[in-house]
């Protein structure tokens, strides 16, 4: 966990700096997830011809798996065969998903602990603000629930609600960053400081976790068509894709709607990136492009070829 915390603490710098321009919390979070994207935009790319690739291959792996399905080595041989004349790596993803997956998990911690990784707070101090005020009547729910990953967030929301607080728990150049900062959480009529689940599952709250459910859903959707992967999936593949969005949208019901809207943000720009992706780098852009290479091969080979002029021989020259 520390480390992502340490991606978090770097990656609020630029959430602060962009909070500083705007003063709003979520134009804050939605431009700072548009950088992000572009910065791991070359990843995606490298990870996105790397399912491509894969999907190409789909239909010799499957003729592969039926020709020697009762031969599991000579199956692998055959595959690894496939793999080398196809100039693809199995592997190649691994890395290129792992970058982005780091950095994602550096962003969550950025926005859900907005004291100590977005305004770098002192952690001291801010452990000291959260005692106080757990020990006062009406304490935030995560302390009794146990779901102490968004206590900085329902502070911010207990500083904003009273502003004198701030001076109370915080001293020095905290107080102004930390006033600022409690007063930018209005977006789009939402307070981003709000729980859906403290608002009632009928209140406008709910559609927080609604969106973030759906915009999982396309985005996963969108990107297994323009991959064509998950085709014939079965019932517990189906169910995996359901669940996992499932249950996102719960925690964005019983946290703050500052992580829902940053989730919401992610889904969005991930289904934007998976479309612009697949206009260039889809299986059949890949295929195309394979094919015109081994071409440009051929006749490259061809023309290296030395012309040599051999005459017919004549049999009549002979007697």
């Amino acid at each position: 966990m520390q480390i992502f915390g340490f991606f978090g603490s770097i990656l609020g710098y630029l959430l602060w700096a962009l909070f500083y321009v705007f003063k709003n919390f979520g134009v804050s979070i939605i431009f700072f997830t548009i950088i992000i994207r572009m910065i791991i935009f070359p990843f995606s790319i490298k990870q996105q011809k790397s399912m491509a690739s894969t999907a190409r291959l789909q239909k010799k792996q499957k003729e592969i798996r039926e020709k020697y399905a009762n031969n599991r080595q000579k199956q692998n041989e055959e595959m690894q065969k496939l793999y080398q004349k196809e100039g693809v790596s199995p592997t190649s993803g691994c890395l290129t998903s792992i970058i982005p997956m780091l950095i994602m998990l550096g962003i969550f911690y950025c926005v859900a602990y907005p004291l100590t990784n977005t305004l770098h707070v002192n952690s001291e101090v801010v452990a000291n603000a959260k005692q106080f005020i757990s020990a006062l009547p009406g304490h935030p729910v995560y302390t009794a629930t146990g779901m102490t990953t968004y206590q900085e967030i329902d502070l911010i929301k207990m500083l904003a609600n009273s502003k004198s607080l701030i001076g109370t728990l915080f001293s020095g150049a905290d107080v102004a960053n930390i006033e600022m900062f409690v007063s930018g959480f209005n977006f789009a009529g939402f307070n981003l400081l709000e729980t859906p689940q403290v608002n009632g599952f009928l209140s406008f709250y709910t559609l927080i976790p609604v969106l973030c459910f759906v915009s999982s859903v396309a985005a996963q959707i969108v990107t297994m068509r323009i991959n064509k992967t998950g085709q014939g999936q079965q019932g517990c593949m189906k169910f995996i894709m359901f669940a996992l969005p499932l249950f996102s949208a719960y925690i964005s019901f019983v946290v703050p709607a500052a992580v829902g809207f940053y989730w919401i943000c992610s889904s969005v720009f991930s289904l934007i990136q998976s479309i612009i992706m697949g206009k260039f780098y889809g299986p059949d852009m890949m295929i195309a492009r394979t094919e015109a290479q081994h071409v440009a091969l051929l006749e490259q080979q061809e023309a290296q070829v030395q012309y040599s002029y051999a005459p017919a021989y004549d049999n009549s020259k002979k007697k």
